[in-house]
């Protein structure tokens, strides 16, 4: 961990701009937003159907697209990758270190939302139930996120665009038409463990079983498929 925590220290570094920190708390503050807004309102709704809709279904992939396809594509993009790679550091290590920034940045953004909707809101089941079962579910749902675009913008200078695309077209819409393809959405893995965890979701989430072994099977996908990459980047010199 000594040996990574420099790599850890400079995508840190790099993730935490002023802009993008900004951008960031903005966006995971709009569902606590919300909760207070219908406190103070007086209104009460199940806290289940709001962290549902906001934090699962727009605010974790969003903040995770945000930080996962910065954490490398931004270094590919301006440059400082090749000061990285030219050094004899095993690229796995590379893609681990930048998996586990991104991961642990969603969490940090992702999970106090969680925690503060739910107690602004609570729930018409048992709150401490909602709470850890989305708490859980959001923190490894946001890290497959997370892990899943470091290693797209490993592929791609248009990792934020696809990205996207995947977000609101093939979870946004695709998803919900076509129950065969539910197994190939991270959100639907996602709301299925916090199902299994005792969470009220809507619909018909994927089984506990095949949740787990989704978002396992991304985040490891994910590491395999970053490491693979970044061993064959190629430094070109000048001409």
């Amino acid at each position: 961990m000594t040996v990574m925590a420099p790599l850890i220290e400079v995508t840190l570094r790099g993730l935490l701009g002023r802009r993008r920190t900004i951008l960031l708390a903005l966006l995971a503050g709009l569902p606590v937003l919300i909760a207070l807004l219908i406190r103070i309102s007086g209104g009460r709704p199940d806290a289940d159907r709001i962290l549902d809709t906001l934090v699962v279904r727009t605010v974790m992939p969003l903040v995770a697209l945000i930080i996962g396809t910065a954490a490398v594509g931004s270094e590919i993009d301006d440059g400082t990758a090749v000061y990285l790679m030219i050094k004899p550091i095993p690229r796995w290590r590379i893609a681990l270190s930048k998996i586990l920034v991104a991961a642990g940045l969603t969490a940090a953004m992702v999970v106090p939302a969680v925690l503060l909707t739910g107690l602004l809101l609570g729930s018409r089941n048992d709150t401490t139930t909602t709470l850890i079962g989305f708490t859980v579910a959001c923190f490894v749902g946001g890290s497959a996120y997370a892990a899943a675009f470091v290693a797209l913008s490993t592929f791609t200078s248009r990792a934020l665009l696809l990205g996207l695309a995947y977000v609101l077209i093939w979870e946004g819409v695709l998803s919900g038409l076509l129950e065969g393809t539910k197994f190939l959405s991270i959100r639907q893995a996602t709301l299925g463990l916090a199902d299994a965890l005792g969470v009220d979701v809507p619909n018909d989430p994927l089984a506990p079983a095949v949740s787990v072994v989704v978002l396992a099977v991304v985040l490891i996908g994910a590491f395999v498929l970053a490491s693979w990459k970044l061993s064959r980047f190629e430094i070109r010199g000048g001409d």
